[in-house]
């Protein structure tokens, strides 16, 4: 399967090119900010050349329009009738008005190999790696949080609390938190942003039945600066894993049975609220922006992926937004 050569320009590309950059362009902006030569190399693995059959489209090109689908909240047909439409769409991923759009399914299938290889998870790596060396990462403290996601399968009709599946989705499960603190079927989300920059560092995608305590070792790592984290996070072995990494310890305090807080750790958890808020924002992004309270597909490893690229998205906007200020 060859590659198709896609971008070159024509005569209707021409004639439009002054409109199109008139005026403050953030796509461009954002794609003149990134070292895509790495992460096209990353990608390069998911083309096998054959002897035969269409061209496909270089990975580069559908994986920009996955950004452009996670910025717009758009589904995979909604994207493909964009990128037909929106100039400025064509030119970020690559493409001029006489290339041929990907179609639907070549998005879908092109992000199920993302899901396959978990190269999701090296491109936020690399991302994250260029953000280090711009300087946009400070690394003075991080927030750690979780927040359930609904899965896209019909919740089963079960007990609250019980850990039945759904045919459809075998992967999620129950998880306390959802609305006025019931019950929601789904996944949670745990993320690890950092404090100064707000930019998500990591993130981890379970069943919504874990607890996130038993995550919070592998969203930090040395040199994170202070953890701050809710109440949820409030255990003797977390704050000895951090204080074996070297980590500063911003972890809020919880009341236990016949244990109520005492005055000053009731202080602390008031003061350490506005320092942790901001990673709830990052979350209202993700589900409000780009549309992700609820998962449109199933499985979880299909799921982690749709989040990676979501998180890759918000990195480079909020990067965009830190070179700007």
């Amino acid at each position: 399967m060859a590659v198709r050569k896609t971008g070159q320009l024509g005569f209707a590309d021409s004639a439009v090119a002054d409109r199109a950059s008139k005026g403050s362009d953030d796509l461009a902006q954002i794609d003149g900010m990134v070292n895509w030569v790495p992460i096209e190399t990353l990608l390069s693995g998911l083309v096998k050349p054959k002897a035969k059959g269409e061209a496909s489209y270089p990975p580069l090109v559908l994986f920009k329009a996955l950004l452009l689908q996670r910025w717009h909240g758009l589904s995979d047909p909604q994207l493909e009738a964009a990128l037909s439409d929106r100039l400025s769409f064509l030119r970020f991923c690559g493409l001029s008005l006489e290339d041929r759009v990907p179609d639907h399914s070549t998005l879908w299938r092109f992000r199920q190999k993302l899901a396959d290889s978990r190269l999701d998870e090296a491109l936020m790596a690399q991302l994250d790696s260029q953000l280090q060396a711009a300087g946009a990462v400070v690394r003075t403290g991080t927030l750690i949080d979780a927040s359930l996601i609904r899965s896209a399968a019909r919740r089963p009709i079960s007990p609250e609390g019980s850990k039945a599946q759904s045919p459809a989705d075998r992967d999620a499960n129950f998880g306390r938190g959802g609305v006025r603190g019931g019950y929601s079927f789904g996944y949670k989300l745990h993320l690890a942003v950092d404090q100064t920059s707000r930019l998500v560092r990591r993130l981890l995608l379970t069943p919504a039945n874990r607890q996130e305590v038993s995550l919070a070792p592998d969203l930090v790592q040395a040199g994170d600066g202070v953890v701050y984290g809710d109440r949820g996070y409030d255990a003797r072995s977390l704050r000895q894993h951090l204080a074996d990494l070297g980590l500063g310890d911003g972890l809020m305090h919880r009341a236990r049975k016949d244990h109520p807080l005492d005055p000053d750790k009731a202080a602390r958890n008031q003061a350490l609220i506005p320092i942790r808020r901001p990673v709830e924002a990052v979350f209202g992004t993700l589900k409000r922006s780009y549309r992700l309270a609820r998962f449109s597909t199933f499985r979880q490893d299909r799921n982690r992926t749709v989040l990676n690229i979501a998180a890759f998205a918000y990195n480079l906007r909020r990067w965009n937004t830190l070179v700007r200020a």
